[in-house]
This record gives structure tokens, sequence and C-alpha cells, in this order.
């Protein structure tokens, strides 16, 4: 059976030491915040990951969820208990506005609950993250009735939310949407129509499920400027606002998928369903993106999280599997053979996922405390920085965070060798659950677009200018700091090879687009290599003030070690991301089609 054990030393390291988080206690709304409760909080959530959700994991796994005959779903044996210590400690409401019910937590600490969560049972931790996303939509988009009428039971964790938008024939177009709203007398719609892979489309944890589902209505314009966004309550609420009549949306099918089988992934199916629109007829999308974004930072959580418990249970595991001697003579004189972990290429793999992790870690967390400064910040400026380096980091959170965990989760199960591929062992669920990750919420290849296409270019490129401001200044300020100067040197060159890549691509996109498309995903990684070799300078800084202020605690130590496995051994692929970048369209699109 494999285990988990949330990694809070290595979170209070990145909240307090490099993030500081206690300095968001200047925002009005976390001015109870200080140091003594993100670690009370980190705790207990330590606690109810490892003891409630990571044993479901493998059941979840085994189980799946059961559809029944009246369309009814049944989650897997002891997912209904485990959500419902979920909400009665609180967890849904941890950083929600406490205008309606939620504690008012900073999304910094949120993320990572959010991580423990989703490390120790991803299928499970899906359920109460896509409501997140549905209370933001509507806490951006909807009227201030909407607001009461959902919100505070959405926060409660009473009920759930999901998102709708995929259909049999779209998934990234969603301007071929066919779902349509026809509006009635009362100012209500009838939602008609098919959403496939709607996760928790339907389930048994909570009492109602409010999704929000993109329409189109009668008269509006063909293409995405013609979608709008509506309220579907799987149960239309009486006059006291409690569920009360079934609405005409129901589960056809689930999904038979290769991973996450302890979440329901539903084609729904609506039958003239009652809704009721948000925000602006035909401006839906701008409000559905809104809870895109978020989902979007969530699928690069998930990435670290299969990889961050991959990762412990490899470790464990290469302790104590005996096989061969190492190479420089026997480690282990006593017994018939060494432990795995002795071998090189074994460390090799085991040190690459943990460099990824923990500088993914510190890139979501930096993330997360953007989004904080966006939305509770008075200054204009403040914002506005944060506003544009969440938007240009966005896409590398989601895309090079899930693809890179791809390979370091399948690199864990590698150290398993053959036990690796039985699932006893558990190490395929992880692969399995993580796959999922680079597809949704914008399939890899379209993050990549997006950042290459429109997070570059944006305001004149004032987020790029932005981020090379910051890691310039950090350079200057470290320049001269001889016992990191090996980190300082790598971004410096990252810095500038990325620098190299932004420029081929203005002069080279704009004559041909395809030279941008066929060079967007080595862009994307190269700007994750690069944010990385940032995150990493900064930790090796912080850590090495620590030893010198006499701090003997062996994380710093290691962190150093670990930082420097990344320059040497990670970093060096920018210089193949950019020489493929390089080669432009041509190698990628000179076969014909029909030579395929």
């Amino acid at each position: 059976m494999p285990s988990y054990k949330a990694p809070v030393r290595d979170m209070k390291f990145i909240l307090h030491e490099m993030l500081n988080i206690s300095e968001m206690s200047k925002f009005e709304q976390f001015s109870d915040l200080d140091v003594d409760l993100v670690d009370a909080i980190l705790e207990e959530g330590a606690k109810f990951t490892e003891n409630e959700l990571a044993p479901l994991n493998v059941v979840g796994d085994h189980e799946g969820c059961v559809r029944h005959a009246d369309g009814s779903v049944t989650t897997p044996k002891g997912f209904k208990e485990a959500y419902k210590t979920l909400v009665e400690n609180g967890w849904t409401s941890i950083v929600r506005d406490p205008a309606y019910g939620g504690q008012g937590m900073p999304g910094l600490l949120g993320i990572s609950v959010a991580e423990m969560q989703t490390s120790a049972n991803m299928a499970f931790s899906m359920y109460p993250g896509l409501t997140g996303g549905a209370i933001k939509a509507i806490s951006v988009g909807g009227s201030p009735e909407q607001k009461q009428t959902y919100l505070p039971k959405m926060i409660s964790g009473e009920w759930s939310g999901t998102m709708n938008l995929t259909e049999p024939h779209c998934g990234t177009d969603l301007g071929l949407l066919k779902t349509k709203a026809v509006k009635q007398a009362d100012g209500s719609y009838k939602i008609t129509g098919q959403k496939i892979f709607i996760s928790a489309g339907e389930h048994d944890l909570t009492d109602n499920i409010i999704h929000l589902v993109l329409a189109r209505t009668e008269d509006a314009p063909a293409g995405v400027k013609g979608i709008s966004l509506f309220i579907v309550p799987k149960f239309i609420l009486d006059e006291n606002e409690n569920p009360g009549e079934r609405n005409g949306v129901s589960c056809g099918a689930i999904e038979e998928k290769m991973g996450i089988h302890g979440n329901s992934t539903c084609v729904m199916n609506y039958d003239d369903a009652t809704g009721y629109m948000i925000g602006e007829e035909n401006k839906g999308l701008r409000v559905m993106f809104v809870m895109m974004n978020e989902a979007r930072i969530g699928v690069g959580m998930q990435g670290l999280g299969q990889s961050e418990v991959a990762y412990q249970n490899a470790v464990e595991y290469a302790r104590d599997r005996l096989q061969g001697r190492s190479l420089t003579g026997p480690k282990n004189e006593n017994g018939p053979a060494d432990p795995i972990i002795v071998h090189p290429d074994v460390r090799r793999m085991l040190m690459e996922t943990r460099a990824f992790n923990e500088a993914g870690r510190a890139l979501l967390y930096w993330g997360a405390k953007q989004e904080d400064i966006e939305r509770h910040s008075k200054d204009e400026k403040a914002v506005e920085r944060a506003d544009d380096i969440l938007g240009l980091l966005t896409p590398v959170i989601k895309g090079y965070l899930t693809d890179k965990a791809m390979q370091t989760t399948i690199d864990c199960q590698q150290v398993f060798g053959g036990h690796g591929f039985i699932e006893e062992w558990g190490m395929s669920q992880f692969v399995r659950d993580c796959r999922i990750a680079l597809i949704y919420e914008g399939a890899n290849g379209i993050q990549a677009l997006d950042l290459v296409g429109r997070k570059l270019a944006r305001n004149g490129g004032r987020a790029l200018m932005k981020l090379n401001g910051e890691m310039d200044a950090f350079i200057a300020e470290n320049k001269g700091n001889e016992d990191v100067a090996d980190f300082i040197t790598a971004l410096e060159g990252a810095k500038a090879k990325l620098t190299e890549g932004t420029m081929w691509l203005m002069q080279n996109g704009m004559t041909n687009p395809d030279n941008a498309g066929a060079g967007s995903v080595d862009y994307m990684h190269m700007m994750g290599l690069t944010v990385f070799s940032y995150l990493w300078a900064k930790m090796a800084v912080i850590s090495q003030k620590a030893i010198d202020d006499g701090s003997n605690e062996e994380f710093y130590t290691n962190k150093l070690i670990t930082g420097r496995y990344f320059t040497a051994r990670m970093l060096p692929m920018i210089d193949s991301h950019l020489a493929k970048l390089k080669t432009g369209a041509e190698p990628v699109m000179a076969l014909a089609a029909d030579a395929f």
C-alpha cells in the first residue's frame, strides 16, 4: 500500500522564508494572519490528508464510481464519510469570502492545503476543487441575488459545483458549441444539449450540484462571441431556497478513464433544464475563463502533487530494495546486496524528481501569492504587476509543471522496476492519474500557444519586461555572493537564452505564424527552466544565509545540494529547447498531410 506524508517543512520554507506569507497581514482581510496560525493550519491539513484521504486513494482507483439505472452516482467506499469530515473541519471554506461564510485565508495558504489533498487523493480532491472554481465564477460574474443564493452553501460544502464546456464535437474550439438556451417568460432559460468529460458531474457527496453551463441563446452570433453562461442546479430551489424539484439534467454515463477513477467524470444530458444566466448575454466566456484560469493553476498543482507522492514512495522503495552492489564497493557489507539507492541511475531519477518538486512548489506558491496581491492590494502598481506576472506564469504553471511531472512520476515508477508495473505497489495509479493533467483545462500545446501568442504580446510585452526586471534586480543584489555564485551565473545564462528565444519568435513568428506554433512548447519549457533557475537561486540565497547565521539544520544543506543538481543536470536542457525552437516550422510542416 503506497503512503503519503505532507512535505510540511518544505511548505513552511517557501511560505515563511521565501514568500514571507506573514506580510499578507498588511491587507485588511488577513490582519489576523501570523506564523503560528499558518503552521497550525499546515499541521492539521497534514493530519487530515495523511490519515483520512491517502488510505482512500487506492480504494477509489479500484472501485471507481457507479452509475445506477436512475442516473444517480455512488462514489467509492469511504468518500462520503471523508467528504463529511472535510466539510465539518472547514476545509472547503478556508480561502473563501467571509461575507458568504468563508474563513478569508490567503490563497497562498489555501494552495498548500490543496496540494496536500491532491497528493493524498487526486480524484477525491477534485470534488471540492471544481466547486472552488465555480464559486469564483459566481463571485466574479453573478448578480448579488445569485451570490447570496448559491455561495454560502457552496462555500460551506453543502453544495458542490461543476464547469460544463466540452461537447462531443468541440473541446478547444468552443466556437463550435451547440447547447442551446431558450428564454422563458419568467426570465429563466431552458437549456438543451449534451456535455462530456464533466468532472464531478453527478455524485452522492452533496445535497445539490450547481452546474455552470456554456450555451447559446436563440439569436446568438456564431462563434465564441455568441456564448453565454448559465447556472443550472441539479435540484431547482424552492421558495425557501432549498433543493426541491429535480431539474432536467442527468448523468447519461460515466466515462471509462485511464485514471482518476474515484472521480465521476460524466456525460451530462440537459433536457429543457432550467438555467439562470450569469452576467451579460453572449459574454459567458469572460466569466468562465475566470474559472478556467483558476483551474489551470489547480491542474499544475495536480501534476506536482502526483510527482511528490510518487517520489516519496520511490525513495522508500529505493532504500529498502536490495539489488546488486555499488560500483564503488559494497555499502551493505552484512547483507546479500546493496539497496538500489546506491546506484547512480536510481539517484538520477530521484534527484530529477526532487529538484523538480521543490522548484515546482515554489513556482506554484509564487503564482498564488500574485493572485492574493491582485485581489486584495490597494496599490494600483502592485496590482498591475501581480496581474502581469500571474498572467504570464499561468500557462507555464499548467503546461510546464504537468509536462515535467508526467516524466518524473514515470521515473519514480521506473525505480520500482517490474514491481512498478504491478498494481499492488500503487505506482501505476500515480502515473495514470497524472496523465490527465496534461490534457484538461486546455491541453499543454494550447497553453504553449497561449503563452507565445497572447501572454508575451499582452500590453506590449509588459509582463515579460517586469519578470526580467525582477530577475535583473535579484542578480545585481547577489552578484558578489561567492557562496551562491554558481546559481547566479546559471540564472544569467538562462535569462540570456530565454531572451534569445523571445527575439527569434518576435522576428520570425510574425512572418510565418507556424514558426511560433512549431516552437511554442520549446519556448514554454525555456520559460519554465528560466523561472526554475530564478527560484532555485532565491532558495539558495536563503539557505546559504541560514547556514551562515549558524543553522545546522540539514534541510538547508540539502536544499543547496538539490539546487545544484538542477543547475548542473536539468538547466542545460534550455540549450536543446532553444536549438529546436530556432529550426522554425519547416522540419515540422514539410511532410504532406496525406503522407503521414
